[in-house]
């Protein structure tokens, strides 16, 4: 069963849904970085934040035109958005979580990585599951990923999750019962398709089947927006933070550790399942 979590320290979490414009090149690719990097300096100017999250491939556009560059447009992991969210994090104190094409030997993924305070990398997640409904294309330019990620800030720990890996219940599940994570970070790029009106119901649903911190960031964009954050447990009085319906949001929250504890204490979801199932 799921060991309770031992952190104590609130955390502070800068979720950002930024527009991202259409390119095809390294060189656009590289200044729409730039551009980022100076819209999350000028809201950490203001207000610190332990943990700043960008949403999926927020590096660049989400489009076959793109994807058909990624020849040139993809990246190792030391490439040009590792270069740029290291020196936001030393300059600020921070963890960044960053979304990017990522390439190597072995194929090519969407990638989410991390990168300390220290400015070194913590580490990456390619995204497991691959999308091919609707706006998204996934399975023509890109690979599936083999392994999980979490990392640690402030005594909680973390995951990130991409996009479609929500519609699949077993993920969350594994990190919350296998991993002991307090908090999802599900990083999409949601086009208003067909899919877009489901999407918020599986995020609520993730966080409190899970009782755990879900963030469900996704872009900005008349096409996009809408992201939001839901805590361990949710009612007519505690209501998930809802983020702008397309424009371009950075909303500051503030993680409490202690809610998780409370809500399973409350609520005993996952002290009363069975250890086995498939026997019945």
């Amino acid at each position: 069963m799921h060991t309770i979590t031992a952190a104590t320290q609130p955390l502070t979490l800068l979720a950002c849904q930024i527009d991202i414009p259409t390119m095809t090149s390294a060189a656009e690719r590289d200044a729409h970085l730039s551009k980022s990097a100076d819209k999350l300096r000028a809201q950490l100017q203001a207000k610190s934040a332990d943990l700043v999250v960008l949403p999926e491939l927020s590096s660049i556009d989400y489009s076959r035109a793109t994807f058909d560059q990624l020849d040139v447009i993809a990246e190792p992991l030391d490439g040009a958005s590792f270069q740029t969210w290291r020196a936001v994090a030393q300059e600020f104190n921070a963890h960044i979580s960053y979304s990017f094409a990522r390439r190597d030997e072995t194929g090519t993924y969407i990638a989410i990585a991390v990168v300390g305070p220290d400015g070194v990398l913590v580490g990456h997640y390619d995204k497991l599951h691959m999308c091919q409904y609707g706006a998204s294309m996934e399975k023509d330019y890109f690979d599936r990923g083999d392994h999980i990620f979490t990392f640690k800030v402030g005594g909680l720990t973390i995951a990130p999750i991409i996009c479609y890996d929500i519609r699949i219940p077993e993920l969350s599940r594994t990190l919350t019962l296998d991993h002991d994570v307090d908090l999802i970070l599900h990083c999409g790029a949601y086009y208003r398709d067909e899919s877009f009106a489901t999407w918020h119901a599986f995020a609520t649903t993730r966080a409190m089947e899970n009782q755990v911190f879900f963030l469900s960031l996704n872009r900005a964009g008349e096409t996009y927006g809408n992201s939001l954050f839901c805590k361990p447990w949710m009612d007519e009085n505690t209501h998930p933070i809802h983020f702008k319906d397309a424009a371009e949001d950075f909303q500051f929250i503030t993680l409490d550790p202690s809610d998780i504890p409370k809500v399973r204490e409350d609520y005993t979801f996952l002290k009363d399942r069975l250890e086995d199932y498939s026997t019945l």
